[in-house]
């Protein structure tokens, strides 16, 4: 693997401190010279750094001021933005908005399956479906989580379109994170295996639209548990 360009490391690093926060959103960087000394190079390789920020929309020059750190919700490169949700900075609804963005996908992925799936595509499918239920049953999450991914990988390929799975993979990551957290929740489970069963039922009746209105309701049950079990906090307990 070749290795990074001194101006990469230097970019990757800046970037790191503002996911971490230790760059506050809406602050400014340190100044040239103390950012030169700190990561121990030139003020050209320093700039063409800041410089590598810029074009991602991380950062801002603001001329004869310096630079200052945008939101992560104005950051346009996605490698920064996925570093960032993962590291749990940005907006409290990120998982949220990453189900929008499967849902967009996924309900036509759906679709397609229904029209072009084989039988070896529905005997995995409820292979799958079946170890989410043992697993839901077990209290296995990391089972659980990792028969849900593959399920939908299956789903995905079943489309028979080579570019549907190209689009999520850069997600994949950040996903999966995302499904460990919401898995651990019974409830979501058990909400989940119900509607993969429903998703399944719909690619094996051959019938395209059956098949995207069942993704579609699986899609819309995960955002609602998501913002009922996870995104709201718990309430007081009562006096007892």
């Amino acid at each position: 693997m070749p290795r990074k360009s001194l101006v990469s490391q230097v970019a990757e690093t800046v970037l790191d401190q503002i996911v971490r926060g230790e760059l506050p959103v809406g602050g400014p960087l340190p100044t040239e010279a103390e950012l030169c000394e700190a990561h121990g190079v030139s003020r050209v390789t320093l700039r063409e750094a800041l410089k590598t920020l810029q074009a991602q929309n991380v950062v801002r020059a603001a001329p004869g001021v310096g630079s200052y750190v945008n939101p992560v919700g104005e950051w346009t490169g996605l490698e920064a933005v996925l570093r960032a949700t993962s590291a749990g900075a940005g907006e409290d609804l990120t998982p949220v908005h990453l189900v929008e963005v499967r849902r967009m996908i996924e309900t036509g992925a759906a679709a397609l399956a229904a029209t072009h799936h084989d039988a070896a595509d529905l005997e995995q499918l409820q292979e799958l479906l079946e170890r989410m239920r043992g697993a839901h049953e077990r209290a296995d999450v990391p089972g659980f989580v990792a028969a849900d991914i593959a399920f939908h990988d299956v789903l995905l390929r079943a489309s028979r379109n080579p570019f549907v799975a190209v689009l999520l993979e850069p997600l994949s990551r950040v996903l999966r994170e995302k499904r460990e957290q919401t898995s651990a929740v019974p409830q979501i489970q058990a909400h989940a295996v119900e509607q993969h069963a429903l998703v399944l039922e719909g690619v094996r009746s051959g019938d395209p639209e059956r098949a995207r209105r069942a993704m579609d309701a699986h899609l819309q049950q995960t955002a609602d548990d998501l913002r009922r079990y996870v995104l709201t906090p718990p309430g007081p307990t009562p006096p007892g």
